[in-house]
């Protein structure tokens, strides 16, 4: 009698994948020595970022900046492109509600990251509830979990010979993706039960997650704060500051294809490496950039300083690196300073060369070019 794959593949990319297995995947899927060295190189990597996140004490240098970006990767795996530029000054605005065009998809989904995080510090575990409160702020949306029979077929993009051809067909049916979904959550939530370690529970629920593609759109970048926000909960991260979607981003195809691999062939092993990989490789450049933040503030800190007339220093120069583009109305609107001190003292960094001036429709914007950079490398 023939011995059962470990992991039953989907057959048929145009018929729905009412058979994706159920979690937990063998052992023998992941239990590999490649993988095993490539998680404890993201483990350590993601241990270093914590320890630097923890100790910084102006946590708004890492929660406006490092989380804009990552709002504007993800958004760009979905080829939902802003620029630098458009993005900041959007962000400088009091609400995404005041934007237009692709910087305020962006900020949807920073806001989501952010109310998510929030939401979760209420929360002993991951829920369907969480999944559609994140999809409804991405998308604006009031639906919810797709109806069972909706004809959801991922096909494949561009104009090329296989333009529009099925890649993949996610379940459907009555009752199915809920069962699915409830599945991923037990997987997630119980670690007693599922006792592996949070970043390969991650990648696999990742997987899991795409592959029940429980929403009508926007269950990428659901599926990417997914990732961000269960390594926060498992105190892995202190803040979703995890710059993992510009690994995803710059390394696309790949990404795709080892999604495909393992539904079509199975191939755990190439999506976790693929994933690890990720963690290690972003948890570094995040930890590169927050120290090369810091160094810049005290830098510009001593300068500042050294301007007698400039009254509370420290507090203009948090302002000024909470986010790149600074308006007079951030340093008014928690009664830091006075409008006409507010103003003067930013004219008087822009003096300095600390800041650079910008006027757009009568709108003035102070620009940190440091941070800019930082950024932006």
């Amino acid at each position: 009698m023939p011995v059962p794959p470990l992991y039953p593949i989907n057959p048929n990319r145009d018929v729905p994948w009412n058979a994706l297995p159920e979690l937990p995947i063998a052992q023998e899927l992941w239990r590999t020595a490649d993988v095993l060295e490539q998680l404890g190189q993201a483990r350590e990597a993601l241990g270093r970022l914590h320890g630097r996140s923890v100790a910084i004490p102006n946590q708004g240098l890492l929660v406006n900046s490092i989380s804009l970006q990552e709002a504007k990767a993800s958004s760009a795996i979905e080829n939902i492109f802003t620029t630098d530029d458009e993005l900041y000054r959007a962000f400088s605005e009091t609400t995404a509600e005041q934007v237009e065009g692709p910087a305020k998809e962006v900020l949807r989904y920073r806001e989501a990251l952010w109310s998510g995080y929030e939401y979760l510090k209420t929360e002993d575990s991951f829920s369907r509830e969480y999944f559609v409160r994140m999809f409804r702020e991405i998308k604006q949306v009031e639906e919810g979990i797709r109806p069972p029979f909706s004809p959801t077929i991922i096909r494949q993009g561009g104009s090329g010979f296989n333009a529009g051809k099925a890649i993949y067909t996610p379940p459907r049916g009555a009752g199915i993706l809920e069962a699915k979904l409830d599945n991923l959550l037990a997987f997630v939530n119980d670690d007693q039960a599922y006792p592996l370690h949070p970043l390969l529970k991650m990648a696999i629920g990742h997987f899991q997650f795409e592959a029940i593609h429980p929403f009508r759109d926007g269950n990428g970048r659901t599926g990417r704060i997914f990732n961000i926000h269960y390594l926060v909960q498992k105190g892995l991260l202190d803040y979703p500051i995890l710059y993992l979607s510009r690994y995803i981003v710059e390394h696309k195809d790949a990404y795709y294809g080892a999604l495909a691999g393992v539904s079509q062939r199975g191939d755990w092993p190439a999506w976790l490496l693929y994933m690890l990989k990720a963690v290690e490789v972003t948890a570094n450049l995040t930890f590169d950039k927050i120290n090369r933040i810091i160094a810049s503030r005290d830098a510009i800190l001593e300068v500042v300083a050294a301007q007698k007339r400039l009254r509370r220093p420290d507090q203009l120069v948090q302002k000024i690196f909470t986010q790149p583009i600074t308006r007079v109305k951030h340093l008014t609107e928690d009664r830091t300073y006075a409008e006409n001190t507010a103003r003067d003292y930013l004219n008087k960094l822009v003096e300095l060369q600390v800041l650079e001036k910008q006027t757009i429709r009568g709108n003035h914007y102070y620009i940190n070019r440091e941070l800019y950079s930082i950024l932006e490398d």
